[in-house]
């Protein structure tokens, strides 16, 4: 598959409007689970298949991304652009991870819930409910906290940072700010 071009035009604008809107939304979508376990439970399978379809589409941008840079004039603005489009990988890969993480929290924590939380008697008097109980830990759960929270903004403000490059190497001297008619 040649993610260069789409239907005869560059690929690259599309897969980017897709990660603009995925990056922040699986970051959202990762802190609200991570805050709300129940909510966790809810999206069950999709938080960790948004996290995989982000990762994918990142991908594909950086991919487009480069096949357009050989395409384009060569200017200050499209190399810095282009140097800071592959910044954004390592924080999807860790916000994909992290979606991955938290899913399997809320399974081993719904099932620790569901099976008497370890008490005395239940089913989960073995080894399983030491890692369920280990798993559904206040400290285990702030620490994935702290990295969820790094890793949302890290991935968000990197997304902006990129996109505002990618603008300015787009429409730099590109149009007037007075209107087409000349007049103010």
């Amino acid at each position: 598959m040649d993610v260069g071009l789409i239907n005869g035009l560059p690929g690259h604008p599309l897969f980017v409007h897709s990660s603009v809107v995925l990056v922040p939304l699986t970051a959202l979508a990762l802190l609200v689970c991570v805050l709300w376990p129940s909510a966790a439970r809810r999206l069950s399978w999709v938080l960790p298949a948004l996290g995989l379809v982000t990762l994918v589409l990142v991908v594909l941008t950086t991919e487009s991304g480069e096949w357009l840079e050989e395409r384009v004039q060569e200017t200050a603005l499209v190399e810095e652009h282009a140097e800071m489009g592959s910044e954004l990988t390592p924080w999807v890969i860790a916000l994909f991870v992290l979606t991955v993480a938290v899913w399997l929290l809320g399974r081993v924590g719904s099932r620790w819930d569901r099976d008497g939380g370890g008490a005395a008697g239940s089913s989960t008097e073995g080894g399983a409910s030491v890692t369920a109980r280990r798993a559904a830990s206040v400290p285990v759960r702030v620490a994935v906290l702290v990295l969820a929270l790094v890793v949302a903004v890290g991935a968000a403000v990197e997304v902006y940072r990129i996109g505002d490059s990618g603008a300015k190497a787009v429409w730099h001297g590109r149009f007037s700010t007075t209107g087409a008619g000349g007049g103010g």
